[in-house]
């Protein structure tokens, strides 16, 4: 369900004190009469004093429409007037709530003239990334805050595909970050059509994947939409100079401590770059993972966790069936308790350089031991062989932000297919920081023990292998036969 705050709705009817009916339409008319009005007394500096708060229902979204707030605002010329760069109507920009974002929201308003709709997605970052973000939103010159609960089509419709292709990146890498973009840029290009935004806004720095994750997303969900990349044309560039200008411009700074390290969170898993990490010779400090205990300090005894699979993907965890975010969550506290799903590696960024991080994994980590042992129950040699090739391309188009490309999601259309009869069961065995498969079955098992067996039987008859080893290799041995001049 979507939360939105909003400075105006059209379709908004507003009691005055007198009991006279007006609509948003006209108040939003006269507050910006108002604040024009104060802008010229201050020389470029409005002050508002009034705060009113009403609220409006429409379907299953609740909508709030904030006036004003009580803070002294920069006004740039004219909201209604072309920016330092051009003139944009309205932008949606992907909102954190930490220093960059909330500097990025005045500088919208001062170099493109825009009202500001600030949108954050839940991913299952956490409930302390999300506390007070709509007093932060408005504190920076927002006039919208929008927040969407995406665990569930995150796991689903993003997470659980990557799962069922087997998709890894570079031998190790379970592209938590890589998934995440698209699904939060999907919903920045439904939001801005919601509210009429001509113009979406990321954070992301000129040097990383994600700039390049979110606008193919952009692209392909709507190729006429305009995307403005502050990091790509501001003169900002480090926290000092972003604090300077949150000052110029009467933006409260964030008072979180600044971490050593560049994080990212979700529901998948957590990522840390930067610090020492930037150095590949040096180890990463004990104190630094926050998904996952030590394995030296997990438990002594090991625990088995039964995963039910139905084709290709999770269903149950222990007998206990779980939606798709639900199931990940309770993975993500078993696995972290026993130090599971710990990767440190050197990656090539798509932008051209290498960087090293660590990532925290530990649900889909045994997510994907379990998916994997059922495969060699259900999958024949060839099919496997095929299926790990193709999921090498899935992954790299994944981290590569093209999710919408016509090849990725014919490669899903594969995966489905192939993986329909991948139901059964799995049990792992978890100890400080393995994951090692202890027992799998399934109904469209491959495996026939009558025929594996090492006794002779109808089906396999031992004195057939002679022919069949004659046969294969006869290539090697024409190839022996000709340097032996035989």
């Amino acid at each position: 369900m979507a939360s939105i705050s909003s400075c105006s709705s059209p379709n908004l009817s507003i009691p005055k004190p007198n009991g006279e009916i007006c609509s948003a339409k006209k108040l939003s008319f006269s507050l910006n009469q108002q604040l024009g009005a104060k802008a010229s007394e201050m020389n470029g500096h409005a002050i508002v004093h009034k705060s009113r708060i009403f609220s409006h229902s429409s379907g299953n979204r609740a909508i709030k429409a904030v006036l004003a707030t009580e803070r002294e605002t920069d006004v740039v010329a004219s909201m209604n007037g072309r920016g330092l760069r051009g003139k944009l109507n309205k932008v949606v920009l992907a909102y954190s709530g930490g220093l960059d974002t909330s500097v990025i929201v005045p500088w919208l308003r001062e170099n493109y003239g825009c009202d500001v709709v600030c949108f954050t997605a839940d991913v299952g970052q956490g409930e302390m990334e999300l506390e007070g973000l709509e007093e932060k939103a408005k504190a920076s010159g927002a006039c919208q805050l929008v927040v969407k609960d995406l665990k569930e089509e995150f796991v689903r419709d993003f997470i659980f595909p990557c799962l069922r292709a087997g998709a890894v990146y570079e031998r190790k890498y379970l592209l938590g970050t890589s998934m995440a973009r698209p699904v939060i840029a999907k919903a920045m290009v439904d939001i801005a059509k919601e509210v009429g935004a001509d113009a979406v806004c990321h954070g992301c720095t000129g040097k990383g994947n994600d700039q390049v994750r979110f606008e193919l997303t952009f692209f392909a969900l709507n190729p006429e939409i305009n995307v403005v990349a502050p990091w790509r044309e501001w003169d900002i560039r480090g926290r000092e100079d972003a604090i300077e200008y949150a000052k110029k411009h009467n933006v409260p700074v964030p008072v979180t401590k600044k971490s050593i390290y560049s994080r990212d969170r979700n529901l998948w898993h957590l990522s840390h770059e930067g610090d020492i990490l930037e150095d590949p010779a040096k180890e990463p400090k004990k104190d630094m993972y926050m998904m996952s205990v030590d394995p030296q300090d997990a438990p002594d005894q090991p625990e088995y966790v039964e995963i039910g699979i139905v084709s290709g993907l999770p269903v149950s965890v222990n007998g206990k069936k779980l939606s798709p975010a639900s199931l990940l969550a309770e993975l993500n506290q078993i696995g972290g308790k026993h130090g599971i799903g710990r990767i440190d590696m050197v990656e090539n960024r798509l932008v051209g350089m290498k960087s090293r991080g660590v990532y925290e994994t530990p649900g889909g980590t045994i997510l994907f031991a379990a998916v994997r042992e059922l495969e060699s129950l259900t999958l024949d040699r060839e099919t496997i062989q095929v299926k790990d090739s193709l999921a090498l391309k899935y992954a790299e188009l994944v981290y590569a932000g093209r999710w919408y490309d016509p090849l990725r999601e014919s490669l899903d259309t594969f995966m489905e297919k192939i993986t329909s009869t991948t139901t059964g069961s799995v049990t792992l065995k978890l100890y400080k920081g393995s994951v090692n498969v202890t027992s799998r079955s399934s109904p469209y098992s491959l495996y026939r023990e009558d025929i594996s067996s090492f006794e002779n039987g109808d089906i396999y008859n031992q004195a057939d292998a002679a022919g069949f080893i004659r046969l294969y290799g006869l290539p090697m041995r024409v190839r022996a036969m000709g340097e032996k001049g035989i």
